[in-house]
């Protein structure tokens, strides 16, 4: 592990918006927050809003200082990344941000039924091969619906075609309201609005790619059994990859196969 990498680590350890909690600890005592976050850490009832995958945190911030109030948690596995955003909103003095290091699949251990209000997934892995670990598939959605509240959102925002029509074909499928839709939002929204104001370091490579940036937003429901929609399997597949590392790969150079990124 380099040297950048081990600071980094220790500074999150100091860094006091960040959680960092051992699994074994979480499975012996339980999260003392669960179902007191507002109380507990951000000192204010104020609508919790959840980043997840959130890596280096730039949604988690730039809401945050847009939005004062909300309180926003940008959770990831990987530290390493969400130092970034971590070391931003501490140096900004932000009260409304907090990271949370630890799997998505565990967020019934850290929040209390209807304790969120709202998810972002700003450009996820698409999983085009792997359903179970699609962060819009059903199972995810399932997942979400043990921690946010009546009537919370799901909002979604994809370099992927493949992910875009997937998660809106499921939406539709099941019934859950759809709030709006866009498959490119530098066309459909303009400056002043979050969507485009707020830029990942993946939605930066995309669009010096020429690739259109994809926007969904609708509601997660709670009474109905979700399914995964008829047809979802002849979805064309993306045929581009994620940058190699140290390498930038141009419209020109993207490769033909239908392959996971």
């Amino acid at each position: 592990m380099g040297k950048n990498k081990l600071k980094k680590f220790r500074e999150l350890e100091d860094n006091p918006l960040v959680l960092q909690y051992p699994f074994g600890r979480l499975r012996d005592e339980g999260f003392p927050l669960r179902g007191r976050w507002g109380e507990g850490f951000f000192g204010n009832s104020k609508p919790i809003v959840l980043e997840l995958g959130c890596g280096k945190g730039e949604y988690t911030v730039g809401l945050a200082r847009r939005y004062p109030d909300r309180n926003f948690i940008g959770i990831d596995i990987k530290g390493a990344r969400m130092w970034s955003g971590a070391t931003e909103a501490q140096r900004e003095g932000l009260g409304n941000v907090a990271f949370l290091r630890t799997s998505i699949e565990l967020l019934g251990s850290f929040f209390a039924p209807g304790e969120v209000s709202e998810l972002w997934i700003t450009f996820p892995d698409p999983q085009m091969k792997k359903v179970n670990k699609r962060l819009t598939g059903t199972r995810m959605l399932q997942l979400y619906r043990t921690v946010v509240a009546d009537g919370g959102m799901v909002r979604l925002k994809t370099d992927s075609p493949f992910l875009y029509t997937y998660t809106v074909m499921s939406a539709e499928h099941n019934g859950l309201e759809i709030e709006a839709r866009s498959a490119d939002i530098y066309s459909d929204y303009h400056a002043g609005d979050a969507l485009v104001d707020i830029r990942t370091h993946y939605e930066q490579q995309w669009l010096d790619r020429g690739l259109t940036i994809k926007y969904l937003a609708f509601a997660l429901g709670s009474d109905n059994t979700l399914e995964e929609p008829p047809g979802a399997d002849d979805i064309e597949l993306d045929t581009y990859r994620s940058y190699s590392r140290g390498y930038i790969q141009m419209p020109q150079d993207m490769p033909d196969e239908n392959t996971d990124r």
